[in-house]
């Protein structure tokens, strides 16, 4: 199919891609990490590893509502621990190729990990950060807030309503509706199937990318 509300392709003008799940795969040092975390504070980790995907650790921490918990603590914890385990860690097939090829003012990855966590993961991968990387810092607010999402269409200055957003949580996806934007759903490292209503991607081999002479991007997959 062709990304595009109507029977005609669209040309986007630019690409917002979500990180972990999306251009890369970190699921399993992700889980394997919280796993310890939540076995510590004796929570089920089968019931809560899910919940984790596409969202702050700040907020994933706030939502247990722990008693007596220092948050500041916490969070430091999961980061040390998810930056030292990229074992594993590896771009979603065609994802480096696939961004090689965009404009470098026409993309941007809005990631609800720290800058620190978010350089690691994509040093890992092989993955060149693009020039504007949106992270957990640069937001008071973390997905589903479309925060993110409309400030990387800000900084790359276009519109955010001509963009397309590259998800693959369910927070992320709200995000991008939130935003106004349109949402491509990328499957390539569910470990937890969802449903949505929107167009997916099962890896970035399967798409046919079009860079108009004007910057405009055409996709299909």
């Amino acid at each position: 199919m062709t990304v595009s509300p109507g029977s005609a392709p669209r040309a986007y003008r630019a690409f917002l891609f979500d990180m972990d799940g999306t251009l890369i795969t970190s699921t399993a040092a992700a889980e394997r990490v919280w796993t310890r975390w939540a076995e510590r504070h004796g929570i089920d980790p089968v019931a809560f590893i899910p919940t984790i995907h596409g969202v702050r650790t700040a907020d994933t921490i706030r939502r247990q509502n722990l008693p007596g918990v220092d948050l500041a603590a916490e969070v430091a914890w999961v980061e040390r621990g998810e930056i030292e385990d990229v074992e594993g860690v590896a771009p979603i097939p065609g994802a480096i190729d696939f961004v090689k090829r965009l404009p470098p003012d026409r993309w941007a990855v809005v990631t609800s990990a720290t800058a620190p966590l978010a350089q690691a993961r994509l040093k890992a991968a092989g993955v060149e950060p693009p020039a504007v990387l949106i992270t957990a810092e640069d937001v008071e607010r973390g997905k589903p807030d479309p925060a993110g999402y409309r400030l990387a269409a800000q900084r790359l200055g276009v519109d955010i309503a001509d963009c397309l957003v590259f998800e693959d949580a369910p927070a992320g996806i709200a995000a991008g509706e939130a935003a106004g934007a349109e949402v491509l759903v990328v499957t390539a490292a569910w470990s937890h199937p969802l449903e949505t209503p929107h167009p997916q991607l099962s890896d970035y081999g399967t798409a046919t990318l079009v860079v108009e002479a004007d910057g405009g991007l055409t996709l299909s997959v």
